[in-house]
């Protein structure tokens, strides 16, 4: 279940970062006409918000676990 569950959130990262694109290509193409920009980053601050979510689910159900600071280095 851990390793689908990071799977998961690698791909939602790669579909965050994707919409960014398409939100600079919109911006570019379309000069102020039409709402393809908005969508486009309304949709990247939606799939980020639910990245954090599962992010903290994760931590919760011991799915992720953090790194902590070496302090010898």
């Amino acid at each position: 279940m851990e390793i689908i569950y990071k799977i998961v959130l690698a791909i939602l990262l790669l579909i965050i970062i994707f919409s960014l694109g398409q939100a600079l290509y919109f911006m570019m193409t379309d000069k102020g006409k039409g709402h393809r920009t908005v969508w486009a980053l309304t949709r990247r601050i939606s799939l980020s918000l639910l990245v954090i979510v599962m992010i903290a689910i994760g931590f919760y159900m011991g799915w992720l676990h953090p790194h902590g600071i070496d302090p010898a280095m």
